[in-house]
Formats: C-alpha cells, sequence, structure tokens
C-alpha cells in the first residue's frame, strides 16, 4: 500500500510545515493511513545532486527523481506544496547558506572555464527555476476555488479597490518580433530525433544547441525568438511614455519559471532605464561580475567593492531621479521594482495590481496609476482586456461575482516555456534551425547577437487527456468551457484542429450534447469570462500551461482574494494523484516576519483542501473506509473553520498559521467524535476533542505568548529541524493532547 507523501519545500510553508504536519500524521495514523515526508526544497534539490562532496550525515536521496517516477504510477499520492521555483539570487544565497553550514558545495559557475566547473553549472541549472513542477506533473490540472471558499467570500468580501473611469493604467507590450509574432510550430508525422542548431552567418562552422530531443508521433513543437534590437527599442519607448503619462514605470516579468529568457529580458530593462550608466561604466560593472540580470540591488550591493563605485551610485541616482516614478517592492526601503527579478512574478503581480484599483506602490509610499510593461505580447492582452472592463465598469463585488475555473494543459512538462532547456542567448548572427534525423529543416529563425530563442514541445497523449478533463469538468458543472486558443498563432492553430477532432471523439470524450464548449483567443475568452462573472456566472478556461499559471492567480486573486486557497487537483494520466495546496508562491515576506516578531501569516487552507482530496483518493485506491471518513470529515471542519474565521491575522494579538492549525485541528476532532460511519474513529477521537476544546484557552494563550519577540530558525533556505519544530510548535499542551492520540 502505498504512503501519502507530503512534500518538503520552502519558505512559509515549510515552516507551516513544522506545524501542521504532526497533526496530520497524528490524525491520518488513527485511520491506518501512512503519511511520509520527501524532501523537494531547494536546499534540499542542491544537495542531492553533489552527492559525492558530502559526508554520509550530509546526503539526501533525489527525492525529486524518486517521486517523478512515483507519479507515472497509479499508486501516486503526493501531496505538493509551494517551493521556490530558483532565480539566480536565490540559487546563489542558498548555495552560500549550505556552505556557510559545512557543505563542501561549489560556487555557482557564472562563466566556467574548466571541465570541472562546467558540470557543476550544469548540475546547478537542473536545480534553479521551475524544476520540480515539470518532473511531478504527469497529469493536466484541475484548479478551482472550492464551494465553501467561494461561499466565505460572498459572505465576507475582501477588500477591493475602487477603480476610477480616468484611470491612467495600461499595459505595454511589443506588436512585433516578440516570441508571439515570431513562434513557428509544427506537428511531428513520426516518432524522431531532433536538434537545435546555428549556423553562423560569416560561414563558420555550425554550432549544436541542443542535440538529441526525442519526439513522439503527434507530438507539436514550437521555435521563436525575441529580437533584443526590438526589445531594447519598445523598453525605451515605454520608459519615455511613463514619464509623459506621469505614471510609475513597472516590468512584470517570470524570472522563476521562465528561468533563461526572463532574466535576460529583465536585464534588458534594467540597461534601458540606466542607459547612460550602462555606457560608462558597463564594461567595468561585467569585469566585476555585477549583471544587470540578477537586478539593479545586486550591482548596488556590490559597487563599494569598486574603485569608481561611488561614481557608478551617483550615476544610477541621477539617472533614477531623471527617469519616470518606479513602482515599489519596498517604498520604505528604497527597493524598486528593478532591484530583483524574483520580486515582481507576473501571475501574482498583475492580479494585485488591478485588485486595488489598477495602482502599484510609488516611492513616496502611495498608490498610482501605473504602466504595466509586459514584453512579450502573447497574453498581456489578457491583462489589458480585465483592466478596460474595470475602467469602465469599476471594480469587481466579490460578494456576487462568479468564477472561473481552469483546465490546464501541462502533463509531461507539456509548453514549459523556459524551463527546459531548449532556450538560449544568441552569440553570434546567423540562423537558428530545427532539425530532424533525416535532416530536414523544420523550423528556422535568421538571429542577431544577444537574440533569445526559444523551443517548447507539447506530446499528443496529454493534448487528448486534457480535452477529456475538460469535457469532464464541463459535464460535472454544467458550466461552459472555454479553450483559450488564437488561431492568428502558429501554436495555438496546431492546438486548435486536435482540440476540434478530439472533441468530435466521442470514444474519447464521451458524448457531448447539451455541453458548451466554445474556441476563443485569449483577450475574447477574457471578456467573455468578466462579463460572466459580473453577472454572477462561472466560466471555466481551458489553457494552457502558461495560460495556466496566470489564470488560476488573476480570477482567485479577484474573487476569493488569494490564489492559495485554490482546490488544485492533478489527475495523473497513470491513475494517481497529485495534490497542490494553491498557486500562492512560498512567501518569503512571512518568513521575514516570522523571524523578526515570531508571527506567521501564511494560511494553510490550501493544504486542509489538498489534504481532503488525498485521503480520498486514498480511500478509492485501498478501499480504506476510514480514509473517506477522514476526507469527508476535514472537508466539514475546513466549513466551520471558515465560517468561524479562524484564518490567520494580520497583525500581533492575533492568531497566526500555528493557531489557525489547532482550530483545523479542534473542529476536525470533533466532526471525528460526531460522525457515525466508523464508530472505531469516533471513540479515538472524542476524548482529544474534549481535551483540545477544554483546554482552548490555555492553547490560545501559550501559542500567542511567543509573539512579539525574534524567532532563530537555524536558517532561512535550510532552517534547523529542532529549532524551528521548537519555533512552530510552542504550545506544550497542544503538542501533548496529539501526542497522545
Amino acid at each position: 500500500m502505498s504512503p501519502i507523501i507530503y512534500t518538503h519545500t520552502d519558505e512559509a510553508p515549510l515552516l507551516a510545515t513544522y506545524s501542521f504536519l504532526p497533526i496530520v500524521q497524528a490524525y491520518a495514523g488513527a485511520a491506518g493511513v501512512q503519511v511520509e515526508t520527501r524532501d523537494i526544497s531547494l536546499a534540499g534539490r542542491i544537495i542531492a545532486v553533489f552527492p559525492e562532496r558530502l559526508s554520509d550525515e550530509q546526503r539526501l536521496p533525489n527525492a525529486l527523481a524518486e517521486l517523478g517516477e512515483l507519479a507515472k504510477t497509479p499508486a501516486a499520492n503526493i501531496i505538493k506544496l509551494p517551493n521556490v521555483s530558483a532565480s539566480m539570487p536565490q540559487l546563489k544565497a542558498a548555495i552560500a547558506e549550505l556552505q556557510a553550514k559545512g557543505y563542501d558545495l561549489p560556487d555557482y559557475p557564472d562563466n566556467p572555464v574548466s571541465a570541472e566547473e562546467t558540470e557543476a553549472k550544469a548540475r546547478y541549472d537542473k536545480v534553479k527555476g521551475s524544476a520540480v513542477n515539470p518532473v511531478l506533473r504527469e497529469g493536466n490540472s484541475d484548479r478551482r476555488a472550492p464551494e465553501s471558499v467561494k461561499n466565505y467570500a460572498r459572505q465576507h468580501p475582501h477588500s477591493m479597490g475602487a477603480w476610477s473611469a480616468d484611470s491612467k493604467t495600461n499595459v505595454a507590450t511589443m506588436d512585433a518580433d516578440d516570441f508571439r509574432h515570431n513562434e513557428r510550430s509544427v506537428v511531428l508525422d513520426a516518432d524522431d530525433e531532433l536538434r537545435i542548431e546555428l549556423v553562423p552567418a560569416d560561414g563558420g562552422a555550425t554550432v549544436v544547441l541542443k542535440s538529441a530531443i526525442p519526439v513522439l508521433a503527434g507530438e507539436v513543437v514550437d521555435g521563436t525568438v525575441l529580437r533584443a534590437a526590438a526589445l531594447q527599442a519598445f523598453l525605451r519607448e515605454q520608459i519615455d511614455r511613463a514619464k509623459a503619462d506621469g505614471v510609475l514605470f513597472s516590468v512584470h516579468l517570470k524570472a522563476t519559471m521562465m528561468k533563461v529568457s526572463d532574466p535576460i529580458i529583465f536585464g534588458h530593462v534594467v540597461r534601458a532605464f540606466f542607459p547612460e550608466t550602462f555606457a560608462a561604466y558597463g564594461d567595468s560593472l561585467a569585469a566585476a561580475g555585477l549583471s544587470p540580470n540578477n537586478g539593479l540591488g545586486g550591482i548596488l550591493a556590490g559597487l563599494d567593492a569598486l574603485p569608481n563605485g561611488t561614481a557608478i551610485k551617483a550615476a544610477f541616482a541621477a539617472e533614477l531621479a531623471a527617469g519616470p516614478e518606479l513602482a515599489m517592492v519596498d517604498s520604505d526601503r528604497g527597493i524598486t521594482n528593478l532591484h530583483v527579478p524574483s520580486d515582481v512574478i507576473v501571475d501574482a503581480s498583475m492580479p494585485a495590481m488591478i485588485r486595488i484599483g489598477g495602482h502599484m506602490w510609488g516611492p513616496d509610499g502611495n498608490q498610482a496609476d501605473t504602466l504595466a510593461v509586459i514584453p512579450d505580447s502573447s497574453y498581456a492582452g489578457v491583462y489589458q482586456a480585465v483592466i478596460d472592463d474595470c475602467r469602465a465598469n469599476g471594480a469587481y463585488d466579490p460578494a456576487t461575482m462568479g468564477s472561473v475555473a481552469n483546465v490546464g494543459l501541462m502533463a509531461q512538462a507539456a509548453e514549459e516555456y523556459g524551463s527546459h532547456d531548449k532556450t538560449f542567448e544568441i552569440g553570434l548572427a546567423g540562423t537558428v534551425r530545427v532539425v530532424n534525423r533525416a535532416g530536414d529543416v523544420l523550423i528556422e529563425h535568421a538571429v542577431q547577437p544577444g537574440d533569445i530563442w526559444r523551443a517548447c514541445q507539447v506530446k499528443d497523449l496529454p493534448i487528448r487527456d486534457w480535452v477529456k478533463l475538460a469535457v469532464t469538468r464541463a459535464r460535472a458543472t454544467g458550466d461552459p468551457a472555454i479553450f483559450w486558443l488564437d488561431d492568428s498563432r502558429a501554436h495555438d492553430r496546431n492546438l486548435i484542429a486536435k482540440v476540434e477532432t478530439y472533441l468530435a471523439d466521442p470514444e474519447l470524450v464521451g458524448d457531448t450534447t447539451g455541453l458548451d464548449i466554445s474556441i476563443a483567443s485569449p483577450v475574447q475568452a477574457t471578456k467573455v469570462s468578466v462579463e460572466r462573472i459580473r453577472r454572477g456566472e462561472n466560466t471555466i478556461s481551458v489553457t494552457g500551461n502558461v495560460l495556466r499559471d496566470y489564470n488560476t492567480d488573476l480570477f482567485p486573486i479577484l474573487e476569493v482574494g488569494t490564489s492559495a486557497k485554490m482546490l488544485s487537483v492533478v489527475p495523473l494520466i497513470n491513475g494517481g494523484g497529485l495534490f497542490e495546496t494553491g498557486a500562492g508562491g512560498s512567501a518569503p515576506k512571512h518568513v521575514q516576519q516570522l523571524v523578526k516578531e515570531n508571527y506567521l501569516r501564511w494560511d494553510s487552507l490550501g493544504e486542509f483542501l489538498a489534504l481532503a482530496e488525498s485521503f480520498a483518493k486514498y480511500a478509492e485506491v485501498t478501499g480504506n473506509a476510514s480514509a473517506q471518513v477522514l476526507s469527508e470529515t476535514l472537508d466539514r471542519a475546513t466549513g466551520t473553520f471558515l465560517n468561524e474565521n479562524k484564518s490567520p491575522g494580520r497583525r500581533l494579538g492575533t492568531i497566526d498559521n500555528r493557531g489557525s492549525h489547532f482550530y483545523l485541528a479542534l473542529f476536525w476532532a470533533e466532526e471525528l467524535a460526531a460522525q457515525s460511519d466508523d464508530d472505531a474513529l469516533a471513540a479515538r477521537f472524542a476524548p482529544l476533542a474534549g481535551a483540545l476544546r477544554e483546554h482552548e484557552a490555555t492553547i490560545n494563550a501559550e501559542l500567542l505568548a511567543v509573539q512579539g519577540s525574534p524567532a532563530d530558525l537555524g536558517g532561512y533556505y535550510r532552517p534547523d529541524d529542532a529549532l524551528t519544530s521548537a519555533v512552530m510548535r510552542p504550545s506544550t499542551t497542544l503538542n501533548a493532547a496529539i501526542d497522545s492520540l
């Protein structure tokens, strides 16, 4: 019998695990359900790829590889918490922390000069970016707001900023020479092997960028290029536009998932904002290893070590004062939109901006209209459509608005733009070609130095499963399902042909009579969806992988206040289940607050929702009826948890994440004690329910007493187990009750 695997990840979700997992394991154990952990944290992944350099005590197995294989089996039952999708600064910070703890790890070699450095860089590159999701997601995504969450949002609507009809907030995006406009796409007729090569314009030897890419019959393969010269011209235009319009300038990328392309684009933005500084001092900065790709913050931090650092710092300050005001990540600390590439992630930052009335925070600490720069136009129009709707009709009303659920294509690393090894910054003029085994050129682009070329793949089996899942959800809910596909885009045209074929296949999708299933461009689908949510109507967005990421933040943040409250189920193609705990990121600011004042704001509702689904799957696969009771009682307890408003507060003196876990444990124990489907469980949990209720005041007092003082975790990326457990389980009364079960 396969256990439930509860993943050990990073930052706030990891801290919450120290508090919540003992409760989960105690309750599950009472029903004969085994819950184990696997370490897929950033630090754990780093440690796993350098076993030969570490002691026996330090080594860790490659848990991600293990779970990747498990996800391909019917026995898989994995609860996946949010993890760090490491940007380069995060990766280097984690390496430095581990080195300080005595791990004999090499530095990350930005420019390897030896075989050993090249090998180290290759190992680290497997860890950075969104390394976890493509491995585990052996199925497509079913994300939606559970009814209990939606009802709570209706009864207790979250705050929404007012929108003005005169708002100057807009999205700026490229209209040519970006990834969308240069895309070319082919469908493979047969199994094959591809390579990506660069043929230099000067007649030099062909450079193989990527060799031996296996592909299957029916697979869709794309290639595209973002031209650096066009990007630079576009960015200068937008900086001038923001200045002329008197709005904040901001850039919105995803330097974590798009781990090769978007840090490079971010670097272009930094250069464009400070052209005179880089013209004068760019060589000095490069020689010192201070790259704009890592953000303005890293450059400024390194200037003190340079002999001309004072002059460079003054040059940055002068151009900062002369340009448009920058949107701020933290105006009190002077951290701008351009400081760290992983600070402003498009799928979280854009919905947050829309939710507060189309504003971001300016240098003066006040909200202001903003020009949101999203260079690639593939999906930028989605955000502009929502902004236009809000400008015309005002803010949405969480008390009355409908929902937009999502069925996302992501199985077998489908459409993982930028999260793979098929993205390149071009070093010399020439032609990039995708060539098959027979030597036929399938895709080609003329390129110049600095251009960013990338490819992606999506296999036919995941597309079939995606279409089937969309029909299944439409049939289960009765809601319209819209495939967000644009027939003016090369990749989408190939997907549209497949979708239309598979929708017409009753052996695959069943009878679609009476179902409302359509295909529309992302912009048109957005317009239809927001019109419907204003009428209180629900719609299913059926999207590719990147839009899955974007939509499952955009609509939940507007509807229920946070994407962390989404139910995120991945029905694995081979029959297992992957249960993700929401799309809320890993919340580094929450960790900072805990360390400063021993208060953790992280909301574990996503964990509660995923756990209930996991227990139900366990019961289905194993026949363990007690696991089904755990699932049903946890669902009811979660409803009580929401109705009684036991989510973490936002200030000292209110319950935080640890207090919310106590109340979930209390309500769950009471539901188990009261149910009549499993007498043994009822008898087992009745004393615990009574004890938790009797000692409620004492437990709360113990949990609140620790707030207000610094907390020592013994590390950020690799916290000390004993220290962190003590911080996250400060109530001896609660611990004794749970441990006695």
